[in-house]
């Protein structure tokens, strides 16, 4: 079975409601599963001003999830990607934790993730 890590973008996407009718479909069968999230995203997620109904609903969210660390093997994925393209820190732990645990990403950051080596990588924006 497929496994995903989800990140930022599309969760706020996700419960805002702005994801197309098929990104949505797909994001719902996601997250009925555990969801997987890297640190990283935890950390954005957790950053977020928002009403706290919004909040507790993130929180909750969160606590649902799988949270992914920054393991050796991650780390050594995250320089390989720094070393071969221009992308914010954060980004690549992200991609490195999704390479390492051989899960596909979910995000609507084409610009950072797309010609990735090694990332298996979808746009719920195009499904």
């Amino acid at each position: 079975m497929e496994q995903y890590l989800i990140d930022t973008n599309v969760i706020s996407d996700y419960f805002s409601a702005s994801l197309p009718a098929n990104g949505l479909h797909f994001m719902d069968s996601v997250i009925d599963a555990i969801p997987n999230l890297s640190v990283i995203t935890q950390i954005e997620l957790l950053c977020w001003k928002t009403e706290a109904h919004k909040e507790l609903a993130i929180k909750d969210f969160i606590n649902d999830s799988k949270i992914m660390g920054i393991s050796s093997d991650v780390i050594i994925h995250c320089v390989k990607i720094r070393r071969n393209k221009k992308i914010k820190t954060p980004d690549a732990i992200i991609a490195a934790t999704s390479i390492a645990n051989d899960y596909t990403l979910i995000s609507n950051n084409d610009k950072d993730f797309i010609d990735i080596k090694g990332l298996k990588y979808i746009n719920p924006y195009r499904i």
